[in-house]
């Protein structure tokens, strides 16, 4: 968007419209959060039905988070060129479709293509949703806005646990993804009639009758409307150069230190989301109770990613996710030892959840933010992508480790040593961590405005 009309909306105070857009993106979150964990919870079901090996749960762990990263890398860029809204609504028909055929799978290999399936749908959508999140929000409240894209992720995620408590002993765990698929496929029409296509996109994309969308947009922005759209530089918009982009001489440092960045935090984060329920059982407890477990560290990650947003509107969020990834990786290592008393096992779950999943809030909150607007999505998806390659690695690792032996100390220490190298990477992100993430800190009872955009120079 051209820089006068970003700063506008900037400066000016968020409106009913643009929060429900905010909403609507939390909703999907929601969706994504079930289908994409709704594999750990019926996990220990579907190994029990068909007689699965630890190697096999992991592929099938793995195999969704594959279809997130091929959906994020290969079908996000299509948001800068047909639009975030389009994008959307394509990845709520594979989500939808994944997990409905998943409810009538016979066996390990069916199930592990459609999760694949599913994961394109929801990494195609976690770049739209997230980039529409950012750039519907002014730069006070863009951390929130994003954060909460993950709190939803986490709702979705403890909903599946519940759900899956609820469902399995009755009706067996094809009925999670039954109910999964239901959910997800209701959104459409949502979609279709209330979330608007991106501001950013109709600006500098120009699609048709590109002014009086936009302006159709900005008088729900609570903003007059332009007589002419602004002039925009021409950078190329054919997906191949605009990946190109991520990689020219300006933006090549964020760019690999944000993908290291993910890729660590999200090989934590699923190691944490995916093995826990299953490595708790292993460790002696029911299966309900481990299931409790893993509910318990979406929970707490509800919180997590909506603190994290909150403190995201008044402090440098650089430093703040720096924080969150050095807390989770102590929570990480004294976890284990404490499974011997359920009571403060669980509340630490909880808290391992609230930090983790502020870490991925964290970073969904600073990557639009390191990429200008015709490239905006591509580089979200890409992120994303680079770091569901460390969240496929880590439930192959952790069942391979598994079968030859490995405790579940050890494994948590290995994923605590990966949210410090992911924190380490953030930290060397250059800039303030408020402009990173389009807010910054408070200098006085009211706070002041700087630029927002792509990341300044040293």
């Amino acid at each position: 968007m051209a820089g006068h009309l970003r700063e506008r909306i900037d400066a000016s105070p968020m409106t009913r419209f643009q929060w429900g857009t905010v909403l609507i993106c939390v909703l999907l979150n929601v969706s994504d959060g079930f289908d994409v964990l709704v594999m750990s919870f019926t996990a220990h079901a579907v190994s029990t039905e068909w007689g699965l090996s630890g190697a096999q749960i992991g592929f099938l762990l793995s195999a969704g988070l594959f279809g997130m990263a091929a959906g994020s890398i290969l079908l996000g860029p299509l948001g800068d060129v047909i639009g975030r809204r389009n994008l959307t609504l394509l990845s709520l028909v594979l989500a939808s479709s994944g997990m409905l055929l998943s409810s009538i799978a016979q066996n390990a290999a069916q199930l592990g293509l459609l999760r694949v399936l599913t994961g394109l749908g929801v990494g195609a959508m976690l770049a739209s949703a997230n980039v529409i999140a950012s750039e519907s929000a002014n730069r006070r409240w863009r951390g929130l806005a994003v954060s909460l894209n993950s709190t939803g992720y986490a709702i979705g995620a403890t909903s599946g646990g519940v759900l899956a408590v609820l469902l399995i002993g009755q009706w067996g765990w094809r009925a999670v993804f039954l109910v999964g698929g239901l959910s997800t496929l209701a959104l459409i029409p949502l979609v279709w009639a209330r979330l608007p296509e991106s501001l950013d996109h109709l600006v500098t994309k120009r699609p048709t009758n590109a002014l009086e969308r936009t302006n159709t947009l900005l008088a729900r922005f609570g903003q007059s409307p332009l007589g002419s759209l602004p002039p925009v530089s021409v950078t190329g918009g054919q997906p191949r150069s605009q990946v190109r982009q991520l990689l020219t001489p300006e933006s090549l440092r964020s760019t690999l230190l944000i993908w290291a960045a993910f890729f660590m935090v999200m090989y934590g984060f699923y190691f944490v989301t995916s093995w826990t329920p299953t490595l708790l059982v292993e460790a002696g407890l029911s299966a309900d109770e481990g299931i409790t477990g893993g509910t318990l560290l979406n929970v707490g990650g509800i919180f997590g990613a909506a603190i994290l947003g909150v403190v995201a509107a008044r402090f440098a969020l650089k430093r703040v996710l720096f924080a969150y990834t050095l807390i989770a990786a102590v929570l990480l290592l004294v976890f284990v030892p404490t499974t011997g008393t359920l009571a403060v096992a669980f509340a630490l779950g909880g808290m391992i959840g609230l930090f983790s999943n502020g870490c991925v809030a964290g970073l969904y909150a600073i990557t639009p933010s390191l990429y200008a607007p015709s490239v905006r999505s591509t580089g979200v998806g890409w992120a994303i992508g680079v770091g569901r390659l460390g969240a496929i690695i880590a439930p192959l690792i952790t069942g391979a480790l598994l079968d030859v032996g490995w405790a579940s100390g050890q494994l948590y220490a290995v994923a605590a040593a990966a949210f410090v190298l992911g924190g380490i990477a953030v930290a060397f992100l250059r800039g303030t961590g408020a402009d990173l993430a389009g807010t910054e800190p408070s200098t006085g009872p009211r706070g002041r405005s700087e630029r927002a955009g792509p990341e300044p120079s040293p």
